[in-house]
């Protein structure tokens, strides 16, 4: 037997210690896994409040100094179905080089993360009062990784919250981020340390995209500041929980948006440099008495005190939103009255136009708008003027004009207010109105041309005493006719003050704009049937003068 020269014995004994050490340490790695992820486990639930977190399954991968968390899921204890956050896979990473250098920082990934959350479980968050910032969601990320993370990614990752119908679910989906720098001590208020690069698909076919700078351990919940983009976002997906929660109901339309974005605890801006809608139907709803209501808002629940206890919280600050321009186009907005019988619906339709340089805070700028449209379908419409933003009271000027309006489109709303209808004629509308100091000045005037409210044959099924009072209607109409123009011209004058307590300056200048139409567009048919009837008497009687104040032709 060949004898090993010396040499090469002495060489193979550091190779063997080196391999017998990684074998030690791959083997021991297998018994490190099941401490590792109870232990983690455990510190999690003890950060939360209100959630329990279950780890299934930890990986300690040795030649790459990485751990892998399998199947991390949290649950609302309250209400645990569906998981509010289910994780696929957590990876953690060190960087060797930066190890080296005594530095601990590392890399996350989070692959295919979903978060869930219904209306029932949003509810119970409110109720539960526990503020946000004593949850431990911050402290129980932290228990993850205690690195410096010098990456932080997501890749497929969705976002699905469903309201009152678990089939109608909105959801963002094919989420993407990137960002970089995330600290693991406490930012200063306002900044932001970390770049960041998201994008996602929004409501299955519209897309996003936001770039900026994020604190994400920023208490009581992440702060950053960021440009966005939203591009053809279908708005179908919102029509369920706007028509849930609110006196509107929508139908279709796409949006899109640009604009700047800086939500923290301190402070929260939202500039949009540009918004276009397009092909959106919205109605306002204005139920009967005691029919189902959208649910008012419940007053805050108490807040709990935390098991830990904290300096008590700032409240959040209030919204600055800017709107520098929107658009709008192929839209169509409505009123549906349902107090009224029969109840009737009001709509412009093909609206076109624009509102410029809108905010929600007085500035002094002066908002304008715009707009194009058609009367129910009909009527050719354009509504211009300007208001002041965030004034005590209303400081607006409106010019409305609409022309040629099929009166048989009407119908609705002249059974629901005159309790008569017609089978031919034409409405036209203007009005100017302008609101300065707590007053409000300027006129309606509607016009009929060629109106025609009794037809036997459209009206065979009606009462008898029904045929009478359209043809009496018919009758005062014809009182007011321009005989010239075959025209029927009334004009209103819209004129107070809106300054009255307890009431919003807005809700009495809609008020007396309503008040004004309607009386000028049913031309006070009690007098005025009451005119008719003096007159009869009169050819009866002979010359006799009629007390009370002439009736003033209208211009």
């Amino acid at each position: 037997m060949k004898k090993v020269p010396r040499a090469l014995r002495f060489a193979r004994r550091p190779l063997v210690v080196a391999l017998s050490l990684i074998l030690l340490v791959f083997v021991a790695s297998f018994f490190v896994d099941e401490p590792l992820r109870r232990s983690i486990e455990r510190r999690m639930n003890d950060r939360l409040q209100g959630y329990d977190v279950r780890l299934p399954k930890l990986r300690v991968h040795v030649f790459s100094f990485s751990v892998a968390l399998e199947g991390l899921t949290v649950r609302q204890k309250a209400h645990p179905e569906p998981p509010v956050l289910q994780i696929e896979r957590l990876t953690t990473s060190v960087h060797w080089r930066a190890l080296l250098s005594a530095r601990l920082v590392g890399d996350v990934l989070l692959q295919r993360p979903s978060v869930h959350m219904n209306l029932i479980q949003l509810r119970e968050e409110v109720k539960d009062g526990v503020p946000v910032n004593e949850r431990g969601w911050q402290e129980a990320l932290q228990e993850v990784t205690p690195l410096k993370i010098d990456l932080f990614r997501v890749e497929d990752g969705t976002v699905t919250y469903v309201d009152a119908d678990a089939a109608r679910p909105i959801r963002l989906t094919s989420l993407r981020m990137r960002a970089n720098d995330i600290r693991n001590v406490k930012s200063k208020p306002d900044v932001y340390p970390s770049p960041v690069h998201a994008e996602a698909t929004l409501f299955g076919s519209g897309r996003g995209v936001l770039d900026g700078h994020a604190n994400f351990l920023a208490e009581p919940y992440p702060g950053f500041h960021a440009l966005f983009h939203l591009d053809a976002v279908p708005l179908d997906a919102l029509s369920l929980p706007v028509r849930s929660h609110t006196s509107f109901v929508l139908a279709g339309g796409t949006l899109s948006a640009a604009g700047d974005l800086e939500t923290s605890p301190a402070v929260r801006n939202l500039r949009l440099s540009k918004l276009s809608l397009s092909g959106v139907k919205l109605d306002y709803l204005q139920a009967k008495t005691g029919s189902a209501q959208p649910p008012a808002a419940a007053p805050p629940p108490p807040v709990r005190t935390a098991a830990k206890a904290k300096e008590a919280s700032p409240p959040d600050p209030e919204w600055a939103i800017r709107l520098d321009e929107a658009l709008i186009s192929s839209s169509e907005l409505g009123f549906v009255n349902r107090e009224k019988d029969p109840g009737f619906r009001a709509y412009f339709s093909r609206l076109e136009g624009s509102i410029s340089n809108l905010g929600n805070h007085a500035s002094g700028a002066r908002a304008r708008y715009d707009v194009r449209g058609r009367f129910l379908g009909s009527g050719e419409t354009r509504l211009t003027g300007s208001f002041r933003e965030g004034a005590t009271s209303p400081d607006f000027d409106l010019n409305l004009r609409i022309e040629s309006t099929n009166m048989t489109l009407m119908n609705d709303l002249l059974r629901s207010y005159g309790k008569f209808d017609v089978v031919a004629g034409s409405f036209s509308f203007y009005s100017e109105l302008k609101a300065r100091d707590g007053n409000i000045e300027g006129y309606v005037k509607p016009l009929f041309k060629g109106m025609d409210v009794y037809d036997r044959r459209q009206d065979k099924d009606k009462s008898a005493f029904r045929k009478l009072y359209e043809m009496l209607v018919g009758g005062v109409a014809g009182l007011l006719r321009n005989r010239e123009r075959k025209q029927v011209v009334t004009v209103a004058t819209v004129s107070g003050r809106l300054d009255q307590p307890d009431t919003s300056g807005w809700q009495i200048a809609v008020r007396l704009i309503g008040n004004a139409f309607f009386q000028s567009i049913l031309p006070g048919f009690d007098r005025e049937l009451d005119h008719l009837t003096n007159e009869r008497t009169k050819k009866k009687a002979g010359p006799k003068r009629v007390s009370g104040a002439p009736r003033k032709e209208a211009p």
